[in-house]
């Protein structure tokens, strides 16, 4: 593997002159730089980063540790973090806390072993020991999608009470009455912002949550199945059952196809948490979309900001209600039916 000394001995260079360019010294000839980056092409070359991150106190890593990386949601936003990182220069480490504490302050643990210039963090409950240390202790770090209320922490997450509001508007004008909420984690904030939303929205129609409908889920689709057949095995069921998140959703759509019932025939189905494929069930699931490559662009541009000595500010997106068919909704040039689909009781 070819060396600094083999890339001077190509370039016709000293050493000393050849590492001025690989770390951007201004003082270097324009003549010089484009010698050293023909013989790099050339011979292979890679800079040894262990050995730089040695001399600049930076590796021009972040580490991103999220919640659940079979989750879609996720997926892409660890997609959009890694582009952006890349766009700016920096390579990204992803640990999957698998919404488990331990396996959270797992990840923060290697991730700073390893030297990481900073870190994203979608927090799996109101905060581990190990991640809230390392917040506390200066670690340049941004929660994304998630928020620890009470620490010092840049947030970059989406706003979903006003696409809930817009939701059950709909629902409402579709003539449903009885609404029903798969919740996530009360641990986490979203688990709790959505309900609290789903609430206030139903109240603004003079509509009641009852606790028979506010099932507790854990943003996984198992959770989704048990909920929801509960919900189905009450005397009076909803009409519209609304997962918190997509997982959760289609563990909903499971319970209900077992029952040998259809949506939106027999009940319908919102979510939270668009994802790509919800556009090819059927029927096509009505659901709230986050803006997740936006969301993920903007935690690295605010990470990148602490690490580089600037504030770093949260950024706080709106989330929008896309309209599809899982609620009773026309097929697009039908008159709605006068009268709500109504769902029997098994």
């Amino acid at each position: 593997m070819a060396g600094i000394k083999d890339v001077a001995a190509e370039a016709g260079l000293s050493a000393a002159t050849v590492s001025r360019v690989l770390n951007g010294h201004p003082s270097v000839s324009e003549d010089a730089r484009r010698r050293v980056t023909d013989a790099v092409e050339r011979l292979g070359y890679r800079p040894n980063a262990v050995a730089r991150s040695l001399r600049t106190d930076q590796t021009r890593t972040l580490g991103l540790v999220i919640s659940d990386v079979m989750n879609p949601y996720f997926t892409e936003l660890a997609r959009s973090v890694e582009e952006e990182a890349r766009a700016l220069g920096y390579s990204v480490i992803i640990g999957n806390a698998d919404e488990r504490p331990d396996l959270q302050d797992h990840h923060v643990t290697t991730l700073l072993d390893r030297r990481i210039d900073g870190l994203l963090v979608s927090p799996t409950d109101g905060g581990s020991p190990g991640m809230l240390g390392a917040a506390r202790a200066g670690t340049p770090m941004v929660f994304v999608d998630r928020w620890i209320p009470g620490v010092d922490v840049p947030v970059v997450r989406s706003d979903g009470r006003a696409a809930v509001r817009d939701l059950v508007a709909h629902l409402h004008a579709l003539g449903h009455r009885r609404l029903a909420i798969i919740a996530g984690p009360a641990a986490t904030t979203t688990g709790r912002e959505r309900v609290d939303a789903f609430r206030e929205a139903l109240a603004a129609h003079s509509l009641e949550l009852p606790d028979a409908y506010i099932g507790q889920g854990d943003f996984q689709a198992g959770s989704g199945r048990r909920v929801t057949e509960g919900f189905l095995d009450l005397a009076e069921p909803p009409e519209v059952v609304f997962a918190a998140d997509n997982l959760m959703a289609l563990g909903a759509l499971d319970a209900i196809r077992a029952r040998g019932l259809r949506v939106p025939d027999d009940i319908g189905l919102a979510a939270f948490d668009d994802i790509p494929w919800f556009v090819h069930t059927d029927p096509p699931v009505t659901a709230i979309a986050q803006p997740t490559r936006e969301l993920g662009r903007a935690a690295v541009r605010a990470l990148v900001d602490r690490i580089e000595g600037r504030p770093g500010a949260s950024v706080t997106l709106p989330a929008r209600l896309v309209v599809r068919r899982s609620c009773g909704e026309s097929e697009p040039g039908i008159e709605p039916s006068p009268s709500p689909v109504r769902r029997s009781t098994p």
